[in-house]
């Protein structure tokens, strides 16, 4: 079958069901919502993804154990010292020069660069983190390792101003 053979009486598109427009539109009266029920009236949702009609929730019937360090764990973009042989001699490496050659993209706290590959050119890396062969392969070929101290997070103020005395 193909598109030559279709018929005419094929209707690609459904047409919308038109809902409360009389008793004879075959949707009137109660719209095909039924007759009563939690549903019927206007405005009501339909439970979410999660709901198990009113029974205790499989999260909530899990135990829960251990924990999570998501709310202090740094995000480190993690560079190669074998990528880094695209860089032209003598120039400076940073967080920002990676991000541009789309070696380390998308937010994050810092770059670390490890010793996985050859380096022959003489750079300025700047990074968060060096692992030690890192390190030695950059002073070896002539470069430079600066290290980059991180964001120092900032102080919350958790007392109260005391109120100024009149």
């Amino acid at each position: 079958m193909d598109l030559s053979n279709l018929s005419n009486g094929v209707q690609r598109l459904r047409k919308k069901k038109r809902v409360g427009r009389g008793i004879g539109s075959g949707h009137g009266k109660t719209a095909s919502r039924g007759m009563k029920g939690q549903y019927s009236s206007a405005g009501a949702e339909m439970p979410g993804k999660v709901f198990e009609g009113g029974q205790m929730p499989l999260f909530r019937r899990i135990p829960k154990r251990g924990f999570s360090n998501g709310s202090w764990a740094k995000n480190f973009h993690i560079v190669n010292v074998g990528d880094l042989q695209c860089f032209p001699d003598g120039s400076v490496i940073d967080q920002a020069t990676l991000d541009q050659t789309g070696l380390a993209q998308g937010p994050a706290d810092g770059v670390r660069v490890l010793g996985t590959g050859d380096l022959s050119r003489k750079l300025t890396v700047r990074a968060s983190h060096f692992s030690k062969s890192a390190q030695e392969k950059i002073e070896k070929a002539g470069g430079i390792a600066e290290l980059v101290a991180l964001p120092k997070p900032p102080v919350r103020n958790k007392m109260k101003p005391r109120p100024a005395k009149s």
